[in-house]
């Protein structure tokens, strides 16, 4: 495997993994959760290369952050309204 993620090219999980530096756990975790978008082609799943470029964008960690912080926020005010 080379060590570039060609964006219009298909990986399996195995390869994504190798990519990610990620454990098949958390790939599983990953791909249950929705984290990264795959599909099921004849019952193994094939994820397009630009699923896992997205998922080392910095862009991706400031969705991640901006995510947490409306959560944080409302939890604060539902506990604030106790």
């Amino acid at each position: 495997m080379d060590g570039e993620i060609k964006q219009n090219k298909i990986y399996t999980p195995k390869e994504a993994r190798d990519f990610l530096k990620v454990s098949e756990s958390t790939m599983k975790r990953m791909l249950k959760n929705g984290i990264i978008k795959a599909y099921k082609v004849s019952g193994q799943y094939r994820i397009w290369g630009y699923e896992i470029l997205r998922l080392v964008s910095p862009k991706f960690d400031s969705e991640i952050y901006r995510a947490y912080k409306n959560l944080k926020t409302k939890t604060k005010s539902i506990i604030e309204k106790w």
